[in-house]
């Protein structure tokens, strides 16, 4: 295999003597050298390397490190996908933690040790491979069961884990949660699981139509039912034939369709309106509400029986403000969706915006947190979303007053946080947490929190 196949390495390092040693190291690579910023800028543009290693301190002033983080904001700003390895001197960790707020992918401190240098490299050359597996695949059009769903936390972990379990059963399936924490994504991921995942996944929003119109859309109706009936309309429940019908916000279905919702379910035929011809439909049913179904089950607004015909299985999806450490995950994502499809260079967060982005309580939960990273990259005029560009005020969180709660609580969440600002990585988590690494997976162990 020719060292090009196996990808470009940058080096950012003025010293001559140094880069013959790495020159000779990384040899399965096209290693290029630069020896200072306007070069490393000019190799990037003509070699589009997949990984760079940065030495902070370059000329004009080799014991600053200001000159080495303009370069990195340069070169992760001109190629957000580029994988910088920060190299710095042993005493100054400052400079490496905050060239990761900038977009570096790992920090090495001087003075070498090759075979780690080395494997900090093959890592971040299989990392770039990785992603381009999945940009490639998402260029033909694959898409993953839990597209959309994204987080570590053990909250939404537990979503998955029970979609899992029901997905292949042909049970129905009622999804709680607040606007915005992503219903109509966990009913299609109970489709995409399913046996039905080749058939139509069918979504009708109740809350969206008149209910004038709502029978209609749902049943279908006859030729010369009503003004305007010119033809014979088939509804949503037999374009749903073979696959799922998704019923979202079906707390704001009036009582009449209830009626007749509960007899379909529980007749498994529907009368289209103005026929009377009993038409066999087979559906899997998954509906969907923000409203608390049984406070309007006792005020009358909801019938009970078909409350439990709905409710065999139940996924209550946590808000956002719940899920500790998904919140950075998903930007991160809605930052590299958002920064393609506009074609902006945004190489990640400052670590204001990323202390916003968790300070922030997102009281409409996922829809909130991609509309503003959306307007961020779109108002962006530079390479790093900073707080000013999210325009966050920062909310007031409730805390429990037990103070081993609390502690446990805290832990958990700093470990959370370490681990999406450092993409998993346990060695520069325990870093930015100031802890050693067996500390940290002893911590990792006793609050049941893993890296999958």
């Amino acid at each position: 295999m020719s060292k090009s196949s196996n990808g470009v390495l940058l080096v950012v390092e003025d010293d001559a003597g140094l880069q013959r040693q790495l020159k000779w190291f990384f040899d399965e690579y096209q290693v290029v050298f630069a020896g200072d910023k306007a070069s490393a800028i000019k190799q990037l543009r003509r070699y589009t390397p997949d990984v760079v290693v940065l030495d902070l301190g370059l000329p004009p002033h080799p014991n600053d490190v200001d000159v080495g983080l303009e370069t990195l904001t340069e070169l992760v700003g001109l190629s957000p996908g580029v994988k910088v390895i920060v190299v710095t001197g042993n005493n100054d960790r400052e400079a490496a933690v905050k060239a990761i707020g900038l977009g570096a992918y790992d920090f090495y401190l001087k003075p070498f040790e090759d075979e780690i240098l080395k494997l900090i490299v093959n890592r971040a050359f299989r990392v770039r491979e990785l992603e381009r597996e999945n940009e490639r695949l998402l260029s033909i059009g694959q898409s993953a069961v839990f597209e959309g769903i994204i987080g570590t936390s053990e909250a939404i972990n537990s979503v998955n884990r029970l979609v899992e379990k029901v997905a292949p059963v042909d049970a129905n399936v009622l999804i709680l949660g607040e606007s915005g924490t992503g219903k109509e994504l966990v009913a299609r991921a109970v489709h995409n699981l399913s046996g039905r995942r080749g058939e139509p996944f069918v979504a009708i929003n109740c809350a969206a139509i008149p209910e004038t119109l709502l029978e209609s859309e749902l049943f279908g109706y006859e030729k010369g039912a009503f003004t305007g009936a010119v033809r014979q309309t088939p509804g949503k429940i037999e374009r749903a034939d073979g696959g799922t019908l998704f019923l979202d916000e079906i707390g704001d279905l009036p009582q009449p369709l209830q009626a007749k919702l509960l007899r379909f379910i529980q007749e498994r035929t529907i009368e289209r309106v103005g026929g009377r011809e009993e038409i066999v439909v087979d559906i899997r049913l998954v509906c969907a509400t923000h409203r608390n179904l049984r406070e309007l089950i006792k005020t009358g607004e909801f019938r009970e029986d078909l409350y439990y015909r709905l409710s065999e299985v139940v996924i209550d999806i946590p808000p956002l403000r719940e899920r500790h450490g998904d919140a950075i995950l998903l930007a991160k994502y809605f930052l590299q969706k958002y920064s393609h499809e506009y074609k902006k260079k945004i190489g990640g967060f400052s670590k204001e915006a990323i202390q916003s982005i968790e300070a922030y309580p997102w009281p409409g939960n996922v829809r909130e947190l991609e509309n503003k990273i959306k307007r961020a990259v779109i108002m962006s005029d530079s390479g790093i979303i900073d707080a000013e560009d999210l325009e966050l005020d920062r909310g007031k969180i409730d805390l429990p007053f037990n103070l081993r709660e609390v502690r446990a609580n805290a832990e958990r969440t700093a470990i959370l946080r370490a681990l999406a600002y450092t993409d998993r990585n346990i060695a520069r988590a325990a870093e930015v947490l100031g802890i050693s690494r067996p500390t940290l997976y002893d911590l990792m162990k006793k609050l049941n929190i893993t890296t999958d």
